[in-house]
């Protein structure tokens, strides 16, 4: 499966980005996640979801922030993030698997596709 990510750009502490990612395929039948990496850290999740919705987690730091969401008639899944903190800041990847067991959703070594990347800068 192909993924594109789109939707960074620059913002304000306090403001609001929804990062959409295009699928070639079903989304249904992946597991998908976004991750993010900031310059000289490892990539870390922000939020997964299991094969059609099940099983949803978020990082602790965004948690009540941030919303993953899937619209499968578009194979597209979103990440609405709102309050936006410039700890934020990173390049966000979208990612997909379609055998990811939901004890590792978190994990980026579980996933077998990725999008390319979109950067999120947020200014304080």
């Amino acid at each position: 499966v192909q993924l594109q990510a789109f939707g960074g750009g620059l913002v304000q502490a306090g403001g609001s980005l929804r990062l959409s990612c295009a699928a070639s395929r079903r989304t249904a039948m992946y597991a998908v996640g976004w991750f993010r990496q900031a310059p000289g850290k490892e990539r870390e999740v922000v939020a997964a979801s299991g094969r059609s919705g099940g099983g949803t987690t978020y990082r602790d730091s965004v948690r009540g922030r941030f919303t993953i969401s899937r619209d499968n008639t578009k194979n597209t899944v979103y990440l609405q993030m709102n309050s936006l903190k410039p700890e934020d800041t990173a390049v966000y990847y979208c990612a997909a698997g379609n055998s990811v067991i939901l004890s590792e959703i978190a994990n980026p070594s579980a996933y077998s596709y990725w999008g390319q990347g979109t950067q999120v800068t947020v200014s304080s």
